[in-house]
């Protein structure tokens, strides 16, 4: 199946990397998010992103202009139907994803493929709620996503083989890496990191090290580049606990039991970078530890 317009609806952090790497491989792409704000600062987002790799000679300023000339907006989610391939990038939450597929069906092509590029949610189950389960599969990219490699693609129990082989062939293309991946709670690389980042969290829960300690700790001794913690603020703590609870009642295992410090933090809305606060607060610089 050729592939030309993809359809991103969200313009987050993850919608918008994907937004970039899409049209720095020449795909058009149609960016779509509730706030103009948001889809305004998307598109900021990607020059400067843009403008770092032609100054890091990664591109020249000619793929640069192209990849912006292939990326338009709308606040319409309908507009976003007539595309080949659809990437839904939404928050974490299988309601919300539900329901944007849901609206999407009367305006969608025959042919369109629907992905979403959940981290943790049910591909087979969001696949029901659609009227073309063969044509629907997840497609996980890695934050930051311009950067990252790996995109795990999940077939749930009824994706066809041409609609796998055509998301393989847009991984592809992109130069990055596909895994394939079951579609059981969190996949591949969120069912090992995520409860990773809760032990981390339950040591400190536990007083067993500080921020700091732990950090350190993962950094010189594992040869992590960031540590549990402040990883866990880059990925926004209001996604890891989401993630821990789609493990926890999915498999039905205590040892995913999100640790109830991780759940104060988001209770409180200390998210991580994306609110200034978490395990470190983003106010001071350089950022110093809130424990």
């Amino acid at each position: 199946m050729e592939i030309s317009k993809v359809g991103v609806i969200g313009a987050g952090q993850m919608g918008n990397g994907i937004a970039h790497v899409l049209a720095l491989a020449g795909y058009k792409v149609l960016m779509n998010d509730i706030s103009q704000d948001s889809l305004d600062k998307a598109i900021e987002i990607i020059e400067g992103n843009l403008d770092r790799q032609v100054s890091r000679e990664k591109i020249t300023q000619s793929e640069r202009d192209a990849a912006l000339a292939n990326i338009s907006t709308t606040l319409t989610l309908s507009d976003v139907g007539p595309s080949d391939l659809i990437i839904e990038a939404a928050t974490e939450r299988e309601t919300v994803k539900a329901a944007i597929f849901e609206d999407l069906l009367p305006h969608l092509l025959p042919h369109t493929i629907l992905t979403s590029n959940t981290s943790s949610i049910s591909i087979t189950r969001l696949a029901s709620r659609t009227d073309r389960p063969e044509k629907f599969m997840g497609f996980h990219f890695m934050n930051p996503v311009p950067i990252m490699q790996l995109v795990e693609l999940i077939r749930g129990i009824a994706t066809d083989k041409e609609t796998y082989d055509a998301c393989h062939g847009v991984v592809e293309k992109l130069g990055k890496t596909a895994a394939s991946a079951e579609d059981f709670p969190a996949f591949i690389v969120n069912r090992i990191l995520m409860p990773m980042i809760n032990e981390a969290v339950y040591t400190l829960y536990e007083g067993v090290g500080s921020v700091k300690s732990i950090d350190e700790s993962l950094k010189l001794g594992a040869n992590h580049p960031m540590g549990p913690l402040e990883l866990a603020d880059f990925i926004g703590l209001d996604t890891c606990l989401a993630i821990m609870n789609v493990l926890h009642e999915g498999l039905a295992d205590t040892k995913y039991r999100p640790c109830p410090l991780l759940t104060k933090y988001v209770e409180a809305g200390w998210l991580g970078r994306k609110s200034q606060r978490g395990f470190y607060d983003y106010r001071q610089d350089p950022p110093v530890p809130t424990r």
